[in-house]
């Protein structure tokens, strides 16, 4: 009987990581593709310099055929090796990847004109995105680009708000396949310029040994506290996410290994999974690494991606502080203990054998938020990398190491690939139709030119994308679709942006389509739906902090130094009061008026920074609440000792 959960966790996962493990002739196909891709990316990111339309075609050529290789058309496909039609697919993915790259540029100097051979590549192309996106991001994206796809032949038919007058296949394939508007356009761009570099880092930071440096430390810092394994997890998730920037990615890495723990220190499998799920999910917005759509943002919005990442310092601060706090208390609650002395790392050895690792993350962090090229300083970080890591045995990588290292980097690149070629279907067809613009009005209208009216409209859409997509395809429809309506409404550009980014990471805890909490319940072999919205709880703060970003420009880092590091303080202060209301503990179970009053304490002290009564009276009624809670803890100990001479006497 004990077996079973382990055996639904492994189904589970394999559920959700349904990548191949290839041997034979075909693995070295593959991993020789992987290779040159990666060192096609690191020479253009160092020392090239090519045409947006080149590296677009080219990174995406590598990246459909490994993921024909790689992942199974279906549940019944072989595991260990490619069908003959994947393997053609592969080819044929080569082939047409190839034609761009040899052709885009004669279709430009002829001012746009295609051929018939030309459209016939790009049909094919099209197909093979669609059918990769569906193997490896899932059905709902292929499906939405492919109701994106049909809009454009039938604007015709369509109800007058959304009527166009319709494109042939010629103008269709056009947009999409031979130009920077459509597969090959600003999605995939981000994906060939900016985050393979950061998921090569991140393959050869974990080939370095620098993930295990990590999680040693992480546990060697908070092991043996109250909750220990479970405070492990969140500060070893966060500092994972710096690498990957993907949430189910961090649950599965780092989840296998603290899910067990914290279940054998009595947290129960689905606020274990749950907690894991919450750590991994802030990942996506924890700098340098955020994800393939922070670095749309910049883009977007036209602003330094060290903007970007210098924004999501407090939010992520906030949202890892609440979630810090609820793991402390419900460890409390559960009368839980840390781990013992023999089970934890040594902080002095962890640092001793790798914390020279943590110099080129350092170095990247400080040159992106100084405004350098955000392509050149992966690079040289990757390099810086392999240099230090040569300073102890334990940490030097070898040629094998680097290898693997490239491959690894360019195969867990796949699914962002992927989704950012569906997405740029979606876009090339929004971009040709003009339909964004009408959806923006109609948005408008149906928020009465209400902001707060308009930003849960978003909210609700994000969250609804997010739960069936990748978060850098929900994020880029949005993005097209809605934030110009919130810019037009008067909020500000990055803030627009920064909400429906922040709602499409959290939307893989937002049951009742939850990936991230869904992955965490697989490895603890508990239940999906209880371990979702139980991660709702635990991220609670997630779904306010895209609000505080519109209401409060301070907490994106904007406005004078003092106006910041106020609000921080406040933040800080405000989410350990929601923590308490929430959670209905402290040193003792709360009733709850208390509860209620914490909850009211936390909106006062954030509802305007600007209100000095308002935010003076949250904070009041904190303090007075924490005396209180003093006073009667004080006042149960002493009839305990009273009630404890009595029995002596």
């Amino acid at each position: 009987m004990k077996d079973k959960p382990k055996a639904k966790a492994q189904e589970d996962k394999d559920i959700i990581i349904t990548k191949r493990d290839l041997a034979g002739p075909i693995s070295f196909a593959a991993m020789v593709i992987a290779i040159i891709g990666a060192l096609y990316h690191l020479y253009v990111a160092g020392f090239g310099s090519t045409s947006a339309m080149i590296l677009r075609s080219f990174h995406w050529t590598f990246i459909s055929a490994l993921a024909f290789l790689l992942y199974p058309a279906n549940k019944k496909s072989p595991r260990n090796k490619p069908t003959l039609l994947d393997i053609f697919l592969a080819v044929v993915s080569l082939i047409v990847g190839l034609y761009v790259v040899f052709n885009w540029q004669t279709v430009a100097e002829n001012g746009g004109f295609t051929t018939s051979r030309d459209t016939f590549m790009g049909v094919i192309e099209i197909v093979l995105v669609l059918e990769a996106s569906r193997r490896v991001v899932g059905l709902p994206l292929a499906i939405l680009a492919g109701v994106f796809l049909a809009y454009g032949f039938a604007g015709p038919y369509m109800p007058s708000i959304l009527a166009h007058k319709g494109y042939d296949l010629e103008a269709v394939t056009r947009t999409l396949y031979m130009s920077t508007d459509g597969i090959f356009g600003m999605p995939i761009g981000i994906s060939a310029s900016y985050v393979v570099l950061f998921v090569l880092f991140g393959a050869f930071l974990q080939a370095s040994g620098g993930g295990k440096f990590f999680t040693d430390l992480a546990f060697g810092l908070v092991g043996r506290a109250v909750g220990g394994p479970a405070k492990a997890a969140v500060v070893s998730s966060s500092l994972m996410g710096t690498m990957s920037g993907a949430a189910v990615a961090n649950v599965v890495t780092t989840g296998t290994f603290t899910i067990p723990l914290m279940k054998r220190t009595g947290y129960p499998p689905y606020v274990a999974g749950a907690i894991e799920a919450v750590a991994s999910t802030g990942g996506q917005f924890v700098p340098p690494v955020m994800g393939a759509a922070a670095f749309m943002i910049a883009e977007i919005v036209g602003v330094p991606y060290g903007k970007v990442a210098l924004a999501a310092i407090i939010p992520s601060l906030l949202y890892y502080v609440y979630l810090y706090q609820c793991v402390h208390l419900e460890a409390k609650k559960a009368g839980l203990s840390g781990l013992s002395k023999d089970q934890i790392p040594s902080i002095k050895e962890a640092i001793l054998e790798g914390g020279h690792l943590a110099i080129p993350l350092a170095v990247l962090i400080v040159l992106i938020i100084k405004g350098y090229s955000p392509g050149k300083v992966v690079f040289w970080s990757i390099v810086l990398l392999v240099v230090v890591s040569m300073l102890r045995k334990s940490t030097r990588m070898n040629v094998k190491d680097m290898l693997n290292a490239m491959e690894n980097g360019i195969q867990n690149a796949i699914p962002v690939a992927s989704a950012c070629a569906a997405a740029g279907i979606i876009t090339g067809i929004i971009s040709l139709t003009g339909v964004g613009l009408r959806f923006s009005s109609i948005l408008i209208s149906l928020s009465g030119n209400s902001v707060f009216l308009m930003l849960v409209l978003t909210m609700v859409a994000s969250i609804i994308l997010g739960m069936g997509l990748p978060t850098s395809a929900a994020y880029v429809i949005l993005a097209v679709l809605t934030a110009p309506a919130l810019i037009k409404l008067g909020v500000d550009p990055l803030a627009a942006h920064f909400f429906i980014f922040f709602f499409g990471c959290i939307s893989t805890i937002t049951p009742p389509v939850a990936l991230s909490a869904y992955a965490g319940a697989g490895i603890a072999g508990a239940d999906p739906m209880k371990t979702g919205f139980t991660a709702f709880r635990l991220g609670l703060v997630g779904y306010l902090v895209p609000f505080i970003g519109v209401f409060h420009p301070a907490i994106l880092m904007k406005g004078e130094p003092w106006q910041v590091l106020l609000f921080t303080l406040q933040g800080l202060v405000a989410i350990i009061s929601l923590t308490y209301g929430i959670e209905g503990f402290i040193n003792r179970r709360l009733n709850s008026v208390e509860r209620l009053l914490f909850v009211v304490a936390a909106a006062l002290i954030l509802v305007r920074i600007d209100l000095v009564l308002l935010n003076s009276v949250g904070i009041a009624i904190f303090i007075i609440l924490l005396y209180r809670n003093r006073a009667v803890q004080n006042l149960s100990a002493l009839a305990s000792g009273h009630t404890d001479l009595g029995k002596n006497g």
